[in-house]
């Protein structure tokens, strides 16, 4: 089970965090909006649900900070509109 680690603006997998295996990365847009940004997992992390739970690393991130989440990146916005326990931190449009 690979190992999720809180950067800056970002949650990640690996030791490194400027060459991690697979990120998800956001904004704190204001005090009440989180903008997600960016979702990436390398080809060797590739088909593990790895994306998966960096989207739920924001999710939860998003409501111990009573925020909303805009996803900009493609995968967290597809993510988030399906799954519906993730609505409640979902920004509407």
């Amino acid at each position: 089970m690979a190992t999720i680690n809180k950067g800056a603006n970002k949650f990640y997998v690996g030791d490194d965090i400027k060459d991690p295996l697979a990120e998800i990365t956001f904004i704190e847009n204001g005090d009440a909006r989180i903008v997600v940004d960016h979702t990436f997992v390398s080809d060797e992390l590739r088909g593990q649900g790895i994306a998966g739970m960096l989207v739920e690393q924001v999710v939860m991130y998003a409501r111990e900070k009573g925020k909303k989440i805009k996803p900009l990146c493609p995968y967290a916005k597809s993510k988030l509109e399906k799954t519906s326990s993730f609505h409640d931190v979902l920004e509407e449009e």
